[in-house]
C-alpha cells in the first residue's frame, strides 16, 4: 500500500511542485491550501491528491484538518509566510502573523500527526526552512527568526522521534523562482544572482528533488540534518 503523504501549502510553487512530484513517485497525496481554493481543485483534478483547507494562524483550523486528513506516514511542512521590512517597522501583529504561520502552526500541526507514526514505529517529517534560517538576512529578521526556530524544532524533534523510528529533517531553500520571490525586481534577481556559487536561481523541482531524498529509504539514516538548496550562498 502507498505511504500516505500530506504536503501543507501544496497549492502553489515549491508545494504544488513536492504534492506534483510525489503524486507521479505513487505517493497518496493529500495537501492543504488557505488561499487559492479553485486552483487547488485544478491540481487535485490533475494529480489525484486531496485537497484541505487549512489556516496555521487558527487552532481550530489545524485541529479539524488534521481530523480530515486523517493518518499519514509522512508530513511535509512546507506552509508559510514572507514579509521584507525594516527590523524597526515590524508590527506586532505581523510578528504574531509570521511566527503563527512559519513557527507555531507548524509545531502544533506535526503535534496532531506525530501519534500515528510513533504507533507505527515509522515516519517522516521534512520540514521546509530557508537559507536566511540558517544565515540570516536584512530586512527579513522576523522571517529569518521564524524559519531558525523552524531548524532548531527540526533538531530538537529528530533527537526524540528516533527510537519510534522517525527521520526528522529541513530542507532550506535558497532564491526559488516562486511567486514568493516576485517582491524583487529583475534588478535585484540579477544582482543576488550575482552572489551565488552556482550562478541561477533556483526551481521548485530543486527544492522537492531534496524532500524526495529525506522521504525515501536511502535516507533512513539521515535525521537533524538540514540541506540547503541554494547553488552554495551557505557554506
Amino acid at each position: 500500500m502507498a505511504k500516505k503523504v500530506l504536503v501543507t501549502g501544496g497549492s502553489a510553487g515549491i508545494g504544488e511542485c513536492i504534492v506534483r512530484s510525489l503524486c507521479a513517485l505513487g505517493y497518496d497525496v493529500k495537501f492543504t491550501y488557505y488561499q487559492g481554493k479553485d486552483r487547488a481543485e485544478k491540481i487535485a483534478l490533475e494529480t489525484g491528491a486531496k485537497p484541505y483547507y487549512l489556516n496555521l494562524k487558527d487552532d481550530e483550523s489545524i485541529d479539524r484538518c488534521a481530523k480530515e486528513v486523517g493518518n499519514v506516514d509522512i508530513l511535509v511542512n512546507n506552509a508559510g509566510v514572507a514579509e521584507i521590512k525594516l527590523f524597526t517597522d515590524v508590527t506586532v501583529s505581523e510578528l504574531d502573523n509570521m511566527l503563527g504561520v512559519d513557527l507555531r502552526g507548524t509545531y502544533l500541526l506535526t503535534q496532531k500527526i506525530v501519534p500515528h507514526m510513533i504507533s507505527e514505529k515509522w515516519g517522516r517529517i521534512i520540514n521546509i526552512s530557508s537559507m536566511w534560517g540558517v544565515s540570516g538576512a536584512s530586512c527579513e529578521v522576523s522571517y529569518s527568526s521564524a524559519k531558525a526556530g523552524l531548524i532548531g524544532f527540526t533538531k530538537a524533534l529528530a533527537k526524540e522521534l528516533g527510537l519510534s523510528g522517525i527521520t526528522v529533517n529541513c530542507v532550506a531553500p535558497g532564491l526559488i523562482d516562486t511567486r514568493m520571490s516576485d517582491v524583487l525586481s529583475e534588478e535585484d534577481k540579477v544582482a543576488f544572482v550575482d552572489t551565488i556559487p552556482i550562478p541561477r536561481i533556483g526551481t521548485p523541482d530543486d527544492v522537492a528533488n531534496a524532500v524526495e531524498f529525506f522521504i525515501g529509504e536511502r535516507s533512513s539514516y539521515v535525521t537533524g540534518q538540514v540541506l540547503c538548496v541554494d547553488g552554495g550562498c551557505v557554506v
